[in-house]
């Protein structure tokens, strides 16, 4: 018997939104196993599977049928894409090329325990990056270097620069999303990538300064001011650059820190050490992995507090996205700081949004989590923390959440 694979919607839709899942014809009541697959730009494999039943009528709909088991369980209509783990251990799904799509492969098989059988019915479905009417256009711009994402209609857009986490180099799959919703979106390179610094030891905020009067002055971004959206270590970036320069109306923190870390920044006259670690607060799990989450020192005590960002002279609102199982660093905590001292010098108490079971890299919805892989900074594989279910659930929400706030606070009703 052939079973037919349907998606809804048809053809190919972007990665951060839903598709439903069907399989006609399958005997009533039969017992199947829905695989799905993709390759990520460098081949690298990636796997998930859940166990159904279809129901009297022989029909199989993934919005009304719970998994039996497998990658997981429960009524879960995009599992089959949150939960896809690597083959190989120790990799992040990252999108490194936005203008291909993911193809991913579904397949129905025959029978469940201890190995499905035959296939039954499979389809491709690809999810894009690069949302229909985006434009991307390369930046080189004095020292800039970036990819400005814009969107479809006239504008002018409300503007914002997003800046990645330690990895370096220049990710886009975010920015290409999000400008999809009706924003200006400039992914911003700062170290390691072209004839960028090839480490984080010193950085200059003038760079930065540079990126965000590149984008204020293009003609499709509507001031006065922009966004700003950072996740990790490019979360203490952007508080550095709402706390010291102009132009910042909105920023919209990842489970980032109050404190600069991982190198020295410069700006002007001033100057921001990086927060100090302990070695001995390292811990090492069972399964031989590096959980760093206790080594860095406290930004409110001793010389340390010489790296807390003067996030007190800003004059932008924030949103702080918090995983409450991040193993990166203590986020809520940093959030937390950063409230107590807006709040202390007389300033708006931002918004700190926290997702229970939720780890370190927040992305947009679907992105599997990433349980542990390299650490660039550390040198070696680390944990990010993280309940694969629950951190899918707070992807959907955070994508939203921000999306609303930068409407709300640069000027677009939309």
């Amino acid at each position: 018997m052939a079973a037919t694979v349907i998606l809804e919607p048809r053809g190919r839709c972007c990665w951060d939104q839903p598709v439903n899942i069907k399989v006609h014809g399958l005997a009533p009541e039969q017992k199947v196993t829905l695989r799905a697959s993709l390759r990520d730009d460098k081949g690298a494999l990636f796997r998930a599977h859940a166990r159904y039943c279809a129901d009297r009528d022989g029909e199989l709909d993934l919005a009304r049928a719970p998994a039996l088991g497998g990658s997981f369980a429960g009524l879960e209509p995009m599992g089959l894409i949150w939960a896809l783990e690597p083959e190989k251990p120790l990799l992040r799904l990252v999108k490194r090329d936005v203008q291909t799509p993911f193809a991913v492969a579904l397949e129905v098989l025959e029978g469940q325990e201890p190995e499905p059988r035959r296939v039954l019915g499979r389809t491709v479905h690809e999810r894009d990056f690069l949302p229909t009417g985006v434009r991307r256009e390369p930046v080189r711009a004095g020292r800039v270097r970036a990819t400005l994402f814009l969107p479809p209609e006239p504008g002018p857009f409300p503007g914002v620069v997003d800046v990645s986490g330690a990895g370096g180099g220049l990710p886009e799959y975010r920015a290409s999303l999000l400008a999809g919703k009706g924003f200006a979106v400039m992914a911003l390179a700062y170290y390691n990538y072209e004839d960028l610094p090839k480490s984080l030891e010193i950085l200059h905020l003038e760079y930065f300064e540079e990126a965000v009067n590149y984008l204020l002055n293009r003609p499709e971004v509507k001031g006065p001011g922009l966004g700003l959206l950072g996740i990790s270590k490019g979360g203490d970036l952007c508080l550095s650059m709402a706390s010291f320069l102009k132009g910042i109306t909105a920023a919209t923190i990842i489970n980032g820190s109050v404190a600069n870390v991982g190198g020295v920044l410069h700006y002007k006259d001033e100057t921001l050490p990086p927060l100090s670690a302990n070695q001995n607060r390292v811990k090492v799990t069972k399964d031989g992995l590096v959980d760093i989450m206790d080594a860095l020192n406290s930004p409110l005590e001793g010389p340390d507090q010489k790296s807390f960002i003067p996030v007190e002279r800003a004059e932008c609102t924030f949103l702080f996205l918090v995983g409450l199982d991040d193993h990166n660093w203590k986020s809520e905590f940093y959030a937390n700081e950063a409230s107590n001292r807006l709040q202390a010098h007389g300033k708006e108490k931002p918004q700190i949004i926290c997702y229970p079971g939720a780890g370190h890299y927040i992305e947009p919805p679907y992105f599997p989590m990433c349980r542990a892989s390299l650490h660039t900074l550390v040198g070696s594989p680390v944990i990010w923390g993280g309940e694969p279910r629950a951190h899918a659930m707070a992807q959907v929400d955070a994508w939203e959440q921000l999306q609303t706030f930068f409407h709300k606070h640069l000027g677009d009703e939309k």
